[in-house]
């Protein structure tokens, strides 16, 4: 055995640095960099593009033609010279800044070992053994889509290709060392990696080149392998299997392709194993493209702390209607347009999941989903009964239709009806038969929630339902979070959010990150039925929550695809608001149609000159298009995470950038409240910012490339493909408007209570403190701004000294459909 060589360390190295993309029903977004995120941000950009050759900012042409066009500007750039360099150094670094020439394409580190495969043998080792290693993976891990399925998937990956190497008629294996290697009991790597590199130094930088070269594949093992339940029909699989098996592929190759007694790799190479992970020295190029990032980024980041020190405080009117959103920046739009053309509303945002933490399942469903974030751990199940409608098929979606009589029959008639309707969705996008669309998904809205624990009912070891001290501190939580605990209007609304789409793999993206990508719809229903009990409401006003008896909560679903609203259980609305409820729906309506024409600036072929209500009739349709690969821009413009009371941001037009999470400092002086949204909220809005802001600097090894030849592979991932490697990352339809600068969050509170917050919580504190996330707290004892810089917050006075005012809104949305500037409403 091998002294040099330690395979644990290996593996686990190996599975910190690979892609960490979920699968497909779990696509929560993630900061595709995680692995060196223990490094300050502008460091393992370097590090990273020097590793792996990928690139990490945009070109120096960009910012420059971004000056160009004043998306940059001089005041701002000396200002990001002075903080960073010094006052004196501005000439300097600006003559650096517009003369430095693009450096030349520079090799990474990755692959230098592996292409000696190339060099020496002249054979293609990636393309001998790639297609094959893959296709068995994805057969392994499908999870339905396939006729007949890989046979004893009960067992780990080794133990079924034996059983295709023992009972297959066309052999996996037919090197008679690789296949006394595949029966061995005590497998370890190092028994192959002797025959295959010889060198027991160079065993380690082989690995790590063998999996870049599929990374996607490779990180989707290592997410399973991590949590089994990520995929619902488990099969057992673990990087070391994984490597096993593409090293005996490899050998067996070299035995076909070579001979039985080839040279192994590393003998007689003319150079030293490499440390791939080392540190890079900084230079002239990565200095400057900082500078250009920070200052591309602080345009609009001095532009919204220019808002929030000088716009116009403004307080809702006489309070009548009250309507929870996600924190979710597509949610900015709506809350902005229904506070606007319904001054009596007062909106909030939180998180979805609504201090709900469980799993769904619905009715005659085989398995329940998490309705809350990925990292937690539900031990309670809601569970549907009463399903009113179906899922229905076209007939051609049967696997009768598979065979060679009855295929060639429905092929030859039912076969040309579905083309024709194809044909047709083409000219007139609308629902269908089979089609998916979010308000079919997930839970029928006309059935019954079982939420409540009656006796102690269990199913698969979680709790059916809450008992009633479960639902009062869930209500009680949340309100508390949000500041909402006295001034209850008579009207509550709860709106959970999500998007249907049907040219869309990538659907749980578009959902609700705080469910882990699906619609929360169960959970505002779910929050209104408890907050609607008596005996909830007898229990929070013995803690000082006073909730009135003409208050009623009324759950509801927001689609932001087709921006509709959907309202749960509105029979149960009292008589004396249902007048008031009627009327807020037809507020809402102006609003959702105001909200359709405001993104739909961002679409192709949508005339937004026209009248708002015929936008919306065309977002609707777009939609259900089979032939739209942008059914919405998504998180497209996300730049802000503000955490303070709306009146810190309502007079401000954001452009749909900001997560808004609502929060009560008065309720807060020692920052309890403000640790769990710090908590839960940085994590969230720093992977979303950042798989947006790497995907679009280098869409196709950051991202996932075109959506458009994209295949689903085993209903868990995506690939090029079905011989391809697995797509991490986000398409170019989704990225295509975005602009790639880091999150600024904003906190209303004392600096003081938010420094002692975060060095409380040290993870959370490392987005900040590392850079990875900009940070800046807004204090309401002395309306000041304060940043944070090396690990203590500085005043900050804003360059931009007033906010455009904004007259005419429909004027400015209809002028381009580019970001637009931070104005003041009017």
């Amino acid at each position: 055995m091998t002294n040099s060589f330690n395979e644990s360390a290996t593996l686990k190295k190996i599975s910190h640095f690979l892609p960490a993309q979920a699968p497909l029903k779990d696509f929560v977004h993630h900061n595709t960099l995680h692995a060196f995120q223990n490094l300050e941000f502008f460091e393992a950009l370097k590090l990273s593009a020097n590793i792996f050759g990928n690139r990490t900012l945009l070109a120096l042409s960009d910012y420059r033609n971004r000056y160009i066009k004043g998306e940059i500007t001089d005041p701002v750039i000396d200002s990001v010279i002075t903080t960073v360099k010094g006052k004196s150094q501005i000439d300097h670094w600006r003559e650096k800044m517009f003369a430095l020439e693009e450096p030349t394409f520079v090799q990474p580190r990755i692959g230098n070992l592996r292409k000696v495969w190339q060099s020496d043998y002249g054979i293609d080792m990636d393309g001998m053994v790639r297609p094959k290693l893959i296709r068995l993976i994805n057969a392994y891990l499908d999870q339905g889509i396939a006729i007949k399925g890989f046979p004893k998937t009960n067992m780990n990956l080794l133990s079924t290709i034996m059983e295709v190497q023992e009972h297959s008629y066309a052999k996996l294996f037919h090197s008679k060392k690789a296949i006394k290697l595949l029966y061995k009991k005590d497998k370890c790597l190092s028994d192959i990696l002797y025959l295959i590199v010889g060198d027991d130094r160079y065993f380690e930088q082989y690995l790590i080149d063998q999996q870049y070269t599929h990374p996607g594949i490779s990180g989707m093992v290592c997410a399973i392998e991590k949590k089994p339940d990520a995929i619902y029909v488990p099969r057992p699989i673990s990087l070391f299997e994984f490597i096993y098996l593409e090293l005996l592929l490899e050998l067996e190759a070299l035995e076909s392709a070579v001979n039985r007694n080839f040279r192994p790799l590393a003998i007689g190479v003319e150079f030293e194993p490499e440390d791939i992970f080392r540190k890079v020295e900084t230079n002239d190029y990565w200095e400057v493209l900082a500078l250009w990032q920070r200052s591309f980024e602080w345009m609009l980041h001095d532009q919204v702390l220019s808002g929030i020190k000088y716009a116009k405080r403004v307080e809702t009117d006489e309070i009548k209607t009250q309507a929870f959103f996600c924190m979710d920046d597509r949610e900015e739009s709506i809350r902005r347009n229904i506070e606007r053309l319904h001054p009596n509303c007062q909106t909030f945002g939180t998180p979805a999941h609504f201090n709900i933490i469980a799993k769904f399942k619905p009715e005659n469903a085989k398995f329940a989903t998490q309705i809350c974030p990925g990292p937690f751990t539900p031990k309670h199940l809601i569970k549907e009964l009463d399903r009113k409608s179906t899922f229905k098929t076209d007939i051609h979606f049967n696997n009768n239709t598979h065979g060679f009589i009855i295929g060639f029959i429905v092929s030859q008639t039912v076969g040309f009806w579905s083309s024709f309707k194809l044909l047709l969705n083409i000219f007139n996008p609308k629902e269908s038969v089979g089609q998916y669309n979010a308000q079919n998904d997930h839970m029928d809205y006309g059935s019954t929630l079982i939420y409540e624990n009656q006796g102690g009912a269990k199913e698969d070891d979680l709790n059916v339902g809450f008992t009633v001290a479960e639902m009062i501190e869930m209500v009680k939580g949340e309100l508390s979070n949000t500041g909402l605990t006295t001034g209850f209007a008579p009207l509550v609304y709860f709106f959970g959010h999500g998007g249907s789409s049907t040219n869309n793999p990538y659907f749980a993206g578009y959902n609700c990150g705080a469910c882990s990508g699906r619609p929360s719809s169960v959970n505002a229903r779910l929050f209104a039925k408890m907050a609607n009990r008596k005996d909830v409401r007898k229990a929070l006003a013995a803690d000082g929550i006073l909730i009135p008896e003409f208050t009623h909560f009324i759950g509801g679903y927001h689609d932001t695809t087709q921006d509709t609203f959907v309202y749960f259980d509105e029979e149960e609305v009292p008589d004396h608001t249902l007048e008031l409820h009627q009327s807020n729906k037809r507020q809402f309506g102006l609003a959702l149609d105001m909200n359709a024409k405001e993104r739909a600036r961002q679409f192709l072929l949508v005339n937004t000159k026209q009248s708002a209500q015929k936008v919306h009739e065309k977002v609707k349709k777009r939609a259900l298009s089979l032939f739209e690969p942008r059914p919405e821009y998504n998180h497209s413009n996300n730049a802000l995470f503000i955490v303070g009371n709306r009146k810190l941001t309502k007079n401000l037009f954001l452009d749909q950038r900001a997560f808004l999470n609502s929060y009560d400092y008065k309720s807060d002086p020692d920052g309890k409240l403000l640790t769990n949204i710090l908590n839960a909220g940085t994590g969230v809005c720093g992977g979303i910012n950042l798989e947006y802001l790497f995907s679009t600097v280098d869409n196709e090894k950051l991202g996932a490339g075109s959506k458009l030849p994209q295949n689903v592979i085993g209903l868990y991932a995506i690939a090029n493909g079905v011989k391809g490697d697995l797509r991490p990352g986000l398409p170019y339809q989704m990225i295509d408007v975005h602009d790639p600068i880091r999150i600024l969050t904003v906190v209303e509170q004392k600096p003081e209570v938010v420094l002692k917050v975060l060095k409380d919580n040290p993870g959370t504190f490392e987005w900040y403190d590392k850079n990875w996330m900009k940070l800046t707290v807004f204090n309401p004892f002395d309306n000041e701004l304060y940043m944070l810089i090396d690990g203590s917050f500085e005043r900050y006075q804003p360059i931009q000294e007033s906010i455009p005012i904004l007259k005419d809104f429909e004027k400015l949305i209809e002028s381009s459909s580019k970001n637009l500037p931070i104005h003041q409403l009017n």
